[in-house]
């Protein structure tokens, strides 16, 4: 069959399998990076005490609000971005639900030192509405003593006790309805006033925090009335430093937190292991695409020679566990070889033989002997390799002083 003929049959072009290859494993990849951070990026739907809830107790609307009167605000999904430098000079909002995490709490408080944040306290026990996707339905105010726990892992405060009787509030020279059932806390320099020696605003004297008591001055159910949704962003401006410099964080809210094996592989220090398996793989299958020369024959398992007889009887000896016990083995026969190179009369052996051999060694007394006997003893194979290089050293020497 001729090469056209064969390229004729292919219903594919090399070229086309490349690319159609490189589309998979691109897409492959895609899929992979999209499915390890969309957690990431999804938005919660069962209402809750965030930025991205839409229920009463959520803070959606005032995120649009400030998105629809200025700058819209960035969220905070991960601790580095808590700590950067380029957000050092934005408000960050801190809303604090009922089921978050205190750990997460303190490490916002830790990495916001010195950075204006404005902390949220939660008021209303609630449970998700089933008949409407992200609402909720009010059930109760949550006891003193679970408000108390967040207020105390930022501040050295405790919830007023008994009921605020003042009816409006004045948030930046606007009187606005107080809350129903107002929380707050006893303070003489109030931001935002409650009453004689009562605060629902208030700051931190050792640094810019700020701690908001009553939360529906400023969540989805304040901002139904127009008067409580321009203080809103009355008591926002109040605190920003600048002009729509204002944060939301998600981190408490479980943003950032999860980390599996999939974002280990590709997120620092671990990506550059990642990229270098990559490219390794990526090499040895373009190395797999062809050949480098004929390919190599397959070699004998017993190579030919005397040389290979040898290696191949010593490899069998060894493993056998023989090799100690060829020593007395190995003196008999350099004794009648040597005998044979030397002349010995016909008819010596054994202990005859080895004196005739002792007196052919002029220098040495029994040097023969003495040789033979450290072969015979010879226990482990660097001892059998010393006595068969002395025996054969002492035959090819006697055997040069005949000629």
């Amino acid at each position: 069959m001729s090469a056209q003929a064969a390229e004729e049959q292919e219903p594919f072009s090399r070229r086309t399998l490349f690319w159609g290859i490189f589309a998979s494993l691109f897409a492959a990849a895609g899929f992979f990076l999209l499915s390890t951070y969309a957690p990431d990026f999804r938005a919660p739907s069962n209402g809750g005490a965030t930025p991205l809830s839409k229920g009463g107790t959520g803070y959606a609307g005032i995120v649009e609000w400030l998105k629809l009167t200025g700058t819209p605000p960035p969220m905070a999904r991960s601790e580095e971005d808590l700590s950067t430098r380029l957000v050092s000079g934005f408000l960050l909002i801190v809303t604090i639900s009922p089921d978050s995490d205190p750990a997460a709490l303190d490490r916002i408080i830790k990495l916001r030192s010195g950075k204006d944040t404005l902390f949220v306290l939660p008021k209303w026990q609630t449970l998700p509405l089933q008949t409407h996707d992200g609402w909720e339905m009010k059930i109760e105010r949550l006891p003193e003593a679970v408000v108390n726990e967040w207020l105390g892992r930022i501040a050295k405060a405790k919830l007023g006790v008994g009921k605020s009787t003042i009816e409006h509030l004045d948030i930046g020279g606007h009187l606005v309805a107080a809350p129903e059932d107002m929380q707050w806390v006893a303070d003489d320099h109030p931001l935002i006033s409650a009453g004689n020696g009562k605060a629902v605003l208030i700051e931190l004297d050792d640094k810019p925090f700020y701690i908001l008591t009553d939360p529906d001055l400023i969540n989805n159910a304040a901002l139904k009335d127009l008067d409580k949704a321009r203080a809103a962003l009355d008591l926002i401006a109040m605190l920003e430093p600048g002009k729509g410099a204002v944060m939301f964080d998600l981190t408490l809210h479980g943003a950032g937190r999860k980390y599996d094996l999939a974002k280990l592989l590709v997120e620092p220090p671990f990506l550059a292991l990642t990229l270098s398996i990559l490219a390794a793989a990526a090499l040895a299958f373009l190395h797999g695409l062809g050949r480098f020369g004929p390919p190599r024959a397959e070699g004998r398992a017993i190579a030919f020679g005397k040389r290979a007889l040898v290696d191949t009887t010593a490899m069998l000896f060894k493993r056998a566990g023989r090799l100690e016990e060829l020593g007395d083995r190995y003196g008999a026969l350099m004794r009648q070889r040597a005998g044979a190179l030397l002349g010995a009369p016909h008819g010596l052996q054994g202990e005859a033989l080895d004196r005739w051999l002792d007196s052919r060694d002029k220098g040495e007394a029994q040097g023969f002997t003495t040789r033979l006997k450290a072969a015979d003893n010879a226990s482990t194979l660097a001892d059998m390799h010393e006595a068969a290089e002395r025996l054969h050293d002492w035959t090819a020497r006697r055997l040069g002083e005949r000629r």
